[in-house]
C-alpha cells in the first residue's frame, strides 16, 4: 500500500450539479487546510471531475448520484455531508461508519449534535458555517478558480460573449427568442458570440444562435473545455445555473437572470460590479416547468445594458 493509500480519508458528499460543486469550493478548501495529512475524497457525479481538479482540494472523486447508495469504501476518518440537511443524505454518510461525522443537526437520522440549518442562508455561507461551527475555519471568499488553457481548436472564441440559454428546469429558463435577441445585439456591436450548453441543448442553442453569426458550442465541450472558454470570455449571460457559478469562480464578467430563487441565496458574491444580477424580487417554484413570471418580465434591453456595464471588466482588466 502506498503512502497516499495509507493516509486517512475525509469523504465529502456533494452528489449534485456543477453550481452546487462550485458553491462548495470554499468548504472543500477549508477541509484541505483543516486535514493536511488526509486524502480528500469527493462523492459527486463523474462528469464533474475536471472542475473538482481545478479546485486543488480534491484527491479523488468517486462517482455518486443524488441520494443513491455510495460505492463501497473503507470507513473514512471523517465524513462530511455537504449535500443537504435531510435524513437521506445523513444516512448515506453515516452508513460509511466514519470515526467523525460533520453534518447539520438531523434528529430524524440520529444526528443530535451539529449546527442548525438556516433556510435563507447563501449557499456558500451555509457550508462554510457548517465547518466553522464544527471547528474547521472556512473562508467564504476562497472560491476562485484558475481557468485551464484554451484548447487550440477553441482559440478563435477567446474574448467572445458566452450566451448560455439552458437551465435544469423551465422556471429558470429565460425565453429562447430573448437570448437570441441578446446574441444579435452583441453581434451587431461587433462582438463574437458563442452559445453553450449540454448535448441535449443543441437544438436550443441553434435557435438562439439563429442568423446572428453566433457559434454553437453546445455539446462540443466537456467541463474542462467549457471552463477554458468561460475563463477567456469577455462576458457571460445566463440564467441561475451552474454556468453562472463558473463565471463567478473564474472572475469572468457576467449577467445572471434570476427567476424563482433570490440571488441573496444563490447569486454571485462580491461587490466590485463585474457580476450583475437581474431579479424582480418575487420567489417562485424553482422546479416548475413553465418560465417563472418574474424571469419572464426581464427585457432584452435590460440585459444588453447590463452586459455593456460589466464589459469594462473584460479579460484584459481581470487581475
Amino acid at each position: 500500500m502506498s503512502g497516499a493509500d495509507a493516509a486517512p480519508t475525509v469523504l465529502v458528499l456533494r452528489a449534485l450539479g456543477l453550481g452546487d460543486l462550485l458553491t462548495a469550493v470554499p468548504a472543500l478548501r477549508a477541509l484541505r487546510r483543516g486535514f493536511p495529512g488526509h486524502r480528500i475524497v469527493l462523492a459527486a457525479p463523474a462528469a464533474l471531475l475536471p472542475v473538482a481538479r481545478l479546485t486543488g482540494a480534491v484527491d479523488r472523486l468517486i462517482p455518486a448520484a443524488p441520494l443513491r447508495p455510495l460505492p463501497p469504501v473503507a470507513p473514512p476518518a471523517v465524513a462530511v455531508n455537504l449535500h443537504g440537511r435531510g435524513p437521506e443524505s445523513h444516512r448515506l454518510v453515516a452508513a460509511l461508519r466514519p470515526r467523525r461525522l460533520v453534518a447539520f443537526r438531523c434528529p430524524e437520522a440520529g444526528v443530535a449534535a451539529g449546527p442548525e440549518w438556516r433556510a435563507d442562508e447563501h449557499e456558500v455561507e451555509r457550508w462554510c458555517r457548517l465547518l466553522g461551527e464544527s471547528g474547521i475555519p472556512a473562508d467564504p471568499a476562497d472560491g476562485r478558480l484558475r481557468a485551464p488553457p484554451l484548447p487550440a481548436a477553441l482559440a478563435p472564441f477567446a474574448g467572445a460573449t458566452v450566451v448560455h440559454p439552458g437551465a435544469a428546469s423551465g422556471s429558470r429558463r429565460w425565453h429562447a427568442d430573448r437570448f437570441a435577441a441578446v446574441a444579435r445585439a452583441r453581434a451587431v456591436a461587433g462582438r463574437p458570440v458563442a452559445v453553450t450548453g449540454s448535448p441535449g441543448e443543441r437544438d436550443l442553442a441553434r435557435r438562439v444562435a439563429g442568423g446572428s453569426g453566433a457559434v454553437v458550442l453546445a455539446g462540443r465541450t466537456d467541463l474542462a473545455a467549457l471552463a477554458a472558454v468561460v475563463g477567456s470570455a469577455r462576458a457571460v449571460v445566463c440564467g441561475d445555473t451552474g454556468m453562472a457559478h463558473l463565471a463567478t469562480a473564474l472572475r469572468t464578467p457576467s449577467v445572471v437572470l434570476f427567476g424563482p430563487v433570490p440571488p441573496a441565496e444563490w447569486g454571485p458574491r462580491g461587490g466590485d460590479g463585474r457580476h450583475a444580477v437581474i431579479w424582480r424580487g418575487r420567489r417562485g417554484d424553482p422546479h416548475a416547468a413553465a418560465v417563472d413570471g418574474g424571469l419572464a418580465e426581464i427585457t432584452v434591453d435590460e440585459v444588453v445594458a447590463r452586459l455593456d456595464a460589466v464589459g469594462r471588466f473584460g479579460a484584459s482588466a481581470r487581475g
